[in-house]
């Protein structure tokens, strides 16, 4: 029998050569394109989310909750049904926000910034790699059954607003939206997707 001290330092080796042993198309099972592909075969889904603000100036994170309905490529609407209602549709190149009897209609070309990060929601859900890949750095994280997607803004007037989002989730499913703003404010939104009856 060899003595434990010599097998102690031939563990290393022995792990090394494992390593070695595993293909690297094994090592890359998981990567940015395969979640991508993922994600653009959900059609639609509709969730609910809570969002939590936390705002500087404020002394609590601002708390809010209600319903996400996407249908692909570009369709997007948010209704905050707590604190109070409120309504975002997001169709193609079009924004438009409700609050009660104010409604207010915008043009995303008009506002690229915003257009940028709307495009960061829009395009993780529709798989759009080339559409995320326009306005940020991409870098994935984790496995198919929980996965970390960051996105860094390229343009300076982006990174101005928005230092990084950060969208996890598990499958094809995505579970929050992390946004971590330039200024230090940021916000965590929980999502749970609905089961259609």
């Amino acid at each position: 029998m060899k003595h434990p001290v010599r097998l102690f330092r031939l563990a290393p080796l022995a792990l090394g050569l494992v390593l070695a042993a595993i293909s690297p198309a094994a090592l890359a099972a998981w990567n940015l394109q395969q979640l991508m592909d993922a994600l653009a075969q959900n059609k639609s889904s509709q969730a609910s989310f809570v969002e939590k603000k936390n705002i500087a100036m404020l002394e609590r994170p601002v708390e809010s909750s209600g319903q996400l309905f996407y249908t692909a490529p570009d369709h997007l609407e948010k209704r905050t049904l707590k604190p109070k209602p409120e309504s975002m549709v997001i169709d193609g190149d079009a924004l438009l926000i409700e609050r009660g009897r104010q409604k207010h209609r915008l043009q995303l070309q008009a506002y690229p910034e915003l257009a940028a990060f709307i495009d960061s929601i829009r395009g993780t859900l529709a798989g759009d790699r080339q559409a995320l890949e326009r306005n940020y750095r991409l870098s994935l994280e984790g496995t198919a059954e929980r996965w970390t997607l960051e996105l860094l803004p390229r343009d300076d007037k982006m990174l101005a607003v928005v230092r990084r989002i950060r969208i996890a989730g598990a499958g094809d499913q995505v579970r929050s939206i992390e946004i971590t703003q330039a200024d230090g404010d940021s916000s965590l939104m929980s999502i749970e997707k609905l089961v259609m009856p």
